[in-house]
């Protein structure tokens, strides 16, 4: 009778994780699923789509203000999978955990950031570390590896955010880069240790929106999908 009920446990995992289907969060022809932080749809100042692209390009604004994408759906536990390109010496960033309200003017207040950067920008590295370049969570966590492709290149991301196992990781042109834990003491103590210890609202949210940054630099992403848990 065990060996009964542990394989109809088994076959339930398995189609409880079958049923975890991918939705692709860009549908490669609009902004559909998409608005600027606290602005909403009428203006998107900067972003279009070009050939199943999505791209920001600063030189396309209309107006003088900053314009991160986020999405209309917020998410909890999930994993997120996309591929990025950055112009020479640019600069941007995929929040998770963004907390859309007046008080919070920007992304970042809320919503911790995977960097997206041109590392052969050697000048900014130098500067910031290894905890600002291309795969770290920005300002908390450095990665493990460098394998990032140049300027122009596609890169591609996995970024898995798990709040009920507390477990989040980042797979980064196929290689695990990041592993840490998306809530609890442990995630407490990196952003005491960083640059957000006095953003009360920082890191906070098991649930909210997922932002693209528009840093003022060209770049692209496509393939964006996610599958929840």
């Amino acid at each position: 009778m065990k060996n009964y009920l542990l394989i109809a446990l088994v076959i339930l995992m398995c189609n409880c994780s079958s049923n975890q289907q991918w939705t692709y969060l860009f549908n490669g022809e609009d902004m559909e699923g998409w608005h600027i932080y606290l602005k909403g749809k009428e203006n998107f100042n900067g972003w279009y789509v070009s050939d199943g692209v999505l791209v920001f390009d600063p030189s396309n604004r209309t107006e003088a203000t900053n314009a991160d994408l986020v999405t209309d759906r917020q998410f909890s536990s999930f994993e997120l999978e996309l591929e990025w390109m950055i112009s020479e010496k640019g600069n941007s960033g995929i929040f998770w955990g963004v907390i859309e309200d007046e008080q919070y003017k920007h992304t970042y207040e809320t919503g911790p950031e995977l960097q997206v950067l041109d590392d052969n920008w050697t000048e900014y590295v130098e500067e910031r570390g290894d905890r600002q370049r291309a795969g770290s969570i920005f300002n908390l966590i450095a990665p493990s590896d460098i394998v990032s492709k140049p300027a122009g290149e596609w890169n591609h991301y996995v970024l898995h955010i798990d709040h009920i196992q507390n477990q989040g990781f980042v797979v980064f042109n196929g290689v695990e880069i990041l592993k840490f834990p998306v809530h609890g003491a442990e995630w407490e103590k990196l952003i005491a240790n960083s640059g957000f210890k006095d953003s009360p609202g920082f890191g906070m949210a098991q649930t909210g929106h997922i932002s693209l940054q528009d840093h003022g630099n060209q770049v692209a992403y496509r393939n964006i999908k996610i599958r929840e848990f």
